[in-house]
């Protein structure tokens, strides 16, 4: 990936940050949007760097509009071009489906859907052939094994079919789209030494949490060049939970 351009949305921690960290090491500058973790973000930046690659952070709220759109725009003017995005950002929003509220409701559909949409629409408006669009869902759109994960799994169901939509609609310009769905994995989020991680492990073929640095390697697969026959496919790295 040497001389492309990526953008890795909630790239400050977690899958974000281990993918940022992963395209750096294929070749490629990076640039890492945050909401409120700016230390984080700006520690990801030094990392890029240390590999000998241009870093870049950048405060976006991908529940605004403006600013889901936008920060493509600001990599793409700071860093030169942009060649991969990556929309990792989402809002992990678990609770009953009664006490959901509309506040609840917009937020969740406002990040992980609409945000989604704007940043790949911004992006495909300047990828050339060779460009790609990951986006991260979840093992839940596979496989749902209890209550509170309405609203969440609706809304990363949605990114299937924006996937789907994106590879036939940009696929006569040489650019891919596709979609990996992550399990468990050990995260600040989600923790594998968390109070509900045993039952989340049980619930794998292979008995336990996977790593973010696992999921970065199947994502900066997909932005080389090895994959450019690979569009609108969904990539589950699940540990065998939808098995």
């Amino acid at each position: 990936m040497n001389g492309k351009v990526a953008l890795v949305t909630g790239g400050s921690r977690g899958i974000g940050a281990a993918t940022a960290v992963r395209l750096a090491r294929e070749g490629a500058d990076v640039a890492v949007t945050y909401v409120r973790g700016k230390e984080e973000a700006e520690d990801v930046v030094r990392a890029l760097e240390s590999l000998g690659r241009r870093g870049l952070a950048l405060r976006a709220d991908s529940a605004d509009p403006l600013e889901a759109a936008g920060a493509v725009r600001r990599t793409a003017e700071a860093l030169g071009s942009l060649d991969v995005l990556v929309n990792n950002v989402g809002v992990g929003l678990l609770a009953p489906l009664e006490s959901l509220s509309l506040a609840d409701v917009d937020r969740v559909l406002a990040v992980n859907v609409r945000g989604v949409f704007l940043a790949s629409q911004a992006a495909a408006s300047r990828m050339g052939r060779g460009g790609r669009i990951i986006t991260v869902g979840t093992c839940m759109t596979q496989r749902v094994p209890g209550p509170g994960g309405t609203l969440y799994a609706t809304s990363k169901s949605a990114l299937i079919g924006l996937t789907k939509a994106l590879a036939r609609e940009l696929g006569d310009r040489g650019i891919t789209a596709n979609i990996v769905h992550p399990g468990p994995i050990d995260t600040e989020m989600n923790p594998a030494d968390g109070p509900s991680a045993a039952g989340q492990a049980a619930m794998t073929a292979l008995g336990r949490f996977g790593t973010a640095t696992e999921v970065a390697g199947l994502v900066a697969y997909l932005a080389g060049s090895e994959a450019a026959y690979v569009s609108g496919a969904e990539f589950s790295v699940d540990g065998g939970y939808a098995a």
